[in-house]
This record gives structure tokens, sequence and C-alpha cells, in this order.
């Protein structure tokens, strides 16, 4: 009901003239306010959005109602942390101010308080003191949205149940950036600066119980490691970088319902990721060059047997050309022409499947550092920095082509079906997920590895596969023979910031490798080059010849001159003209060109400048001069002279 401002009889304020009441629900929004008014001692929840209140617009009496439970300050003109608030507050929102300092004994005057909205403020992470929300004991929602953060606030409460940090600048997520916080079960790092190499291993995995985790638009190229499984229902990865998915990374994740992987480099997953992802009912993948070959036949029939238990959007194909723009689970009659035989893949279980063909380069899959059967790189054992290995049957020879990739090439013995090939960064451990492997043809004898960290140490290996039945697998879920040794070989990637020693290898092949033809071109254009400046010299030659012939000479000065200046300056010989040898200048009188005036008190002349023989003029101006209104030749055009210039004598 609307109500005037004054008292009712027992001498309480009914309701201020300019807000609207409602019971105990104070409108006061969308009024142009600079101050509160006084309210009514009942209210319980009060809207005071979108005005002009600053803190000097906050009285104290507002720190008597204790009734109050709920206050909307946001869009106004708060400069600091409202101090004057009622202290029974459960929920304050102060987004789109200008608040810039989170003080600790501003916050602890709220011990009531449950949620904070900061969204759109001035907010650093130097400007959070230290221990600020030690005396908020029941904060269980805390939104700093779109401030100035650049890292993870410190100190934050324990009860806290979700968290929003996006669009921030937090580039880096140290171990105990999320210590004791138990009880969080959102957490929003969307369009931050985020990048593998400097999230903690061990960051996520103490938020046990996390339902939610969005990092949307940063720059990783693969999931975060060790992701909390055990009760993370939605996962959001879309528009980041994303190049491969380690096998396990979403092991144990039996009630995620949802997960995003949009926008992103994908072209292929690697064979049971999804393998315990029983619960999952919307798979976003739109945005992705997928490859759909026999790489991706393991998830062509796991969508088959979820049927419509499970939407999918955006799986569709860019390659190879015969299947794009097709979807995947369209692509039946394509998956059997594959060749692909054998038993099919059903609920995520990872069956054997038995193929020639290997997944296309790129294809990289993340081992478990105990995995029986089979021989992979180990971090204990200390490699020498040999960019070649010798086995019994394998040579392995590998090579650094920049600083974020590696050629790998090898001989064989024996005739083998595939080759598996590993690689570990040293450095890190490998359960962790650090090893990679990928299976290649039998007949390829090179390959590239690419997407690696500049400046690290790798060791790579190599193992050949021998298939004894038509059971025998060749995709990563087949076992090695029991007596296969890998062979291994250690090498490092250069760092960008010292390009020097690469550019000499290179160039140093590029010599070695120069072609005949090259420099029998380079030969001939020398040659041709040598004839065209002969030519011209001679008939530079013969034309001055010519010229000397018909040389002017006035006087015994300059009979030993080979060119006649007037000819060099571009101006026609005239008799009429009056030389003056001294300045080397050539003057015309002006009544040639302009009516005579009687007995003129001065006379004008033109003055145009004689160059020498030699090509200098007789006097060089202090500084180049243009006039674009006269007429020019070439001659006086190149020296910067004008061409005409008027003297009064």
């Amino acid at each position: 009901m609307n109500c005037n401002y004054g008292l009712d009889g027992e001498g309480d304020i009914v309701c201020p003239s300019v807000c609207r009441c409602d019971e105990d629900f104070i409108y006061c929004n969308d009024r142009g306010l600079s101050a509160i008014p006084p309210l009514p001692s009942s209210a319980t929840v009060l809207y005071l959005q979108n005005n002009h209140i600053d803190n000097a617009g906050l009285p104290r009496s507002l720190e008597h109602h204790t009734t109050v439970r709920v206050i909307y300050l946001y869009d106004n003109e708060l400069d600091d942390f409202p101090m004057h608030l009622p202290p029974s507050l459960r929920e304050l929102h102060l987004q789109d101010n200008n608040i810039r300092v989170l003080p600790r004994a501003a916050l602890a005057r709220f011990p009531l308080l449950e949620k904070l909205h900061l969204d759109d403020n001035s907010v650093s992470t130097v400007s959070i003191e230290d221990q600020a929300f030690a005396d908020n004991p029941r904060l269980r929602l805390l939104f700093l949205s779109r401030n100035h953060l650049s890292s993870i606030p410190s100190g934050l409460p324990a009860s806290l149940e979700e968290l929003r940090l996006d669009d921030n600048r937090i580039s880096t997520i140290p171990t105990h950036a999320f210590r004791g916080l138990s009880s969080l079960r959102r957490l929003v790092l969307d369009g931050n600066l985020l990048a593998n190499q400097r999230i903690a291993d061990d960051t996520f995995s103490r938020l046990s119980n996390l339902t939610e985790l969005s990092l949307v638009r940063n720059s990783l190229q693969t999931p975060p490691l060790n992701l909390p499984s055990a009760h993370l229902q939605r996962l959001s990865l879309q528009d980041n970088n994303l190049i491969h998915i380690p096998r396990g990374s979403l092991d144990g994740m039996r009630r995620l319902q949802r997960l995003d992987l949009s926008g992103n480099n994908l072209t292929t997953l690697p064979r049971g990721l999804f393998r315990d992802l029983e619960s999952l009912g919307q798979l976003l993948v739109k945005g992705n060059p997928w490859h759909c070959g026999c790489n991706l036949r393991w998830l062509h029939d796991w969508l088959e047997a979820k049927g419509n238990t499970i939407t999918v959007r955006g799986f569709i194909c860019q390659t190879p050309e015969r299947v794009r723009d097709m979807a995947l689970r369209d692509l039946t009659n394509q998956m059997d022409e594959f060749g692909v035989g054998g038993n099919r893949v059903s609920g995520g279980a990872a069956g054997a499947i038995s193929t020639t063909l290997s997944p296309p380069q790129g294809s990289l899959f993340t081992l478990r550092s105990k995995r029986p059967g089979l021989s992979l790189p180990e971090t204990g054992l200390d490699y020498t920095l040999s960019s070649s290995g010798v086995g019994k049957n394998l040579a392995l020879n590998v090579k650094p082509l920049s600083h974020n990739s590696i050629r790998v090439t090898w001989s064989i013995a024996q005739t083998s079906s595939s080759f598996r090939l590993s690689w570990l960064r040293l450095g890190t451990s490998s359960a962790m997920g650090s090893i990679t492997e990928t299976l290649v043809r039998g007949d390829r004898r090179e390959y590239l590895l690419t997407s690696l960290q500049p400046a690290s140490s790798y060791i790579i290996c190599m193992v050949p596969l021998v298939s004894n039945s038509g059971s025998r697998s060749s995709l990563p879920g087949g076992d090695t023979e029991p007596n296969e040794v890998p062979v291994c070989a250690r090498t490092e990637t250069s760092d960008p910031g010292h390009p020097d020693d690469e550019g000499e290898d290179d160039s140093s092949d590029q010599m070695t490798s120069l072609p005949l033809a090259g420099i029998i071109g380079g030969a001939t254009a020398i040659v041709s080059l040598a004839l065209i400046i002969a030519i011209f010299c001679w008939y530079g030659h013969r034309a001055g010849h010519f010229t000397s012939r018909d040389h002017y000479s006035h006087g015994s000065s300059r009979k030993s001159k080979h060119c006649d200046d007037y000819i060099e300056s571009g101006t026609k010989k005239d008799n009429t003209i009056l030389e003056i040898r001294g300045p080397g200048l050539q003057m015309t009188p002006m009544a040639t060109r302009q009516p005579l005036q009687p007995k003129p008190v001065r006379e004008d002349y033109i003055i145009h400048t004689i160059f020498p023989s030699n090509g200098t003029g007789l006097y060089t101006p202090s500084q180049n001069m243009t006039n674009s209104g006269y007429s020019t030749n070439r001659g006086y055009r190149e020296g910067g002279i004008p061409d005409i210039d008027y003297s009064y004598t």
C-alpha cells in the first residue's frame, strides 16, 4: 500500500512518502535517492537499488533496525564497504558499486551474514584484508565476479558452499588455494587467465563435495589433473584450447550429468573415456574439428548403447571428407566401411577391438603408471642425454624441430604390425597423467610429436607390437608380448627465448641439402648481371664521347670542359643571355617578358642556377626548398633547388 511519511498513533514511523511499503517489504528503489529515509521498525527487506546513495547517505539509525534480513543496495555510488547496516543481515547485495577494500572490521559487524554479492566492483586481491571473513562463520555464498582479482582470495570461510570468481585476472592457483573448503559445492572460474602449467596438481582434489565446476573461457589444453569425481554433476570446459583429453580424466564421475566440451580443438576422444559416466544425460561437443574414423568407433557404439537416455549436441564430423558435416550417430554404415571388426564397445566397457588400423596422429592416451603388461619410461632411471636408442630389433632416433615439437624416426629389422610410441616429460610424476602414448602403423618410419612443453626434457620410447592371432589388439587396450623391451631415447625441446642455436641448425641443414639446380641458377644470375652492367657502361661511354664532340667553349678558362653548362642545366643557348662567370648565374632581363615601365627604380632579373659539368652546383642551399608554383626541369628538381628565384638589385 502507498503511505505518506508520518507517525502512527503510537509514534512509530509508518512509511516514507517516496517509497512504497507492502507489509514488511520497503520498496525505495529507482527513486533517485541520495540518502536512505527513516524506515518503519518492522521492515525486514529493503529495496534500495538503482539510486544515488553513497556512504554518507547511510544513517547511523539504520543499525537499530534489527528486524532487517535482506538489503538490496546494488547500482548505487558506494566507494567503501557500508558500515552502518543492521547486524541482523542475512543477505547483502552490493554489486555495481565502486567498492575497493574489504576490511575485516566492516565484515565483522554482520556475524549472521549468509550471502554476499560483490559483483562488478573494484576489489583486488591486495585490497582484501587478511582473515577478512574470519568473523562470518555462516557465509555460504560469495560472489566476486568482474572485479580485479589476480589470485584466489585467502582466508575464505569453511562454511562456503558457492564461490563465483568469473571474469577476473586469475592466472595461478596454488595447492593451498581451496584449503579447508570441504563444503564448497559450486565453483565458477570462467573468463580468467588459467593455463595447465599454472594450476597445481592437487588444487581441485581437496573439493571433495563439489557438484559443479565451470572453467569456461580460459587457456586450458587438457582438463586439470585430479578433478573431484565423487559428487561432480556438471563440468563445463567449453571455449578453451583443449587439444586432447587424457584417458583417465573422467574416471570415477558416476554422478556426472552434464559435460560441455564445446568450442575447443578436439579431433578425437580416447577409448574408454566415458566408461564411468553412468548418469551422463547431456554431452555438448559442438565447435570441434572432429575426425570421425575408426578412432571414434568406440564412441559411436557407446552412444548407440545409451540410446535416448543421453542428448548429444554438436558431434558433427569435419574429416574425412566423405563424412563431412555428418553426425557421428548417423555413421553406422560408414563405420562398417572403416574395416573395424571384432567385439564392439558397449556401455563404456573397454572391450578388445581387432584391427590393423591405428588412430590418427594426435590421438593421445594417458596411461596409469602401474598398468600390467606395458613397459613405459621410468622417471627413476637416469637416462643419458642421447638422441638415439638401439634395441634388439629396433633403432630409434629423436630430434627436436622447434620449442614444442620433436621428430621421431626409427628402423626395424623385422616386420611389425604396429608400434606403440610413448613419451614422458621429466619432472612430473607418471601417476599424474604425464605419460602419453599412441599407436603407429607398421608401415610408418617417422612420427611428429607436437604441443610439447618448451625447454623440457622428454624420454621417448617405442615397442614393436607383433600380433600372434586375430584376437590380439593393436589399439591401446591390447597388451604387448611379455618379452618386449622398449627402446628409449632422451632429448630436450628448445627454449623459445633463445632461437639462435635452432636457426643455426636449420641453416646448416639447408646449406647441406642445397640442390645443384640452385647453384647453377645463382651462377647464371651473376653472369647475367655482369653482362647488363657492362652494356650500361659501354652505352654511357659512347654517349659521353659523342657529346664531347659538340661541346661549347667560351674563353680560355672553359676550353678544358667536355660538356656544355647550358646543355647540362637544361637551358637553351641564347646570345642575348648575360652570363656571369663568377657566381655561376644566368640572368635574363624581365623586359623580355613583361611590359616596360618608364624609368624603373629597380631592375628585376630572373636568376637561373647553372650547374657545372661535374654535376655539382655552384652553391648549396642551407635546406631543401620547394616551389610547386613554377614549372621545373629535371636538373633543378634533382638538386633540390627551386627553378625560379626573384632577385632585386
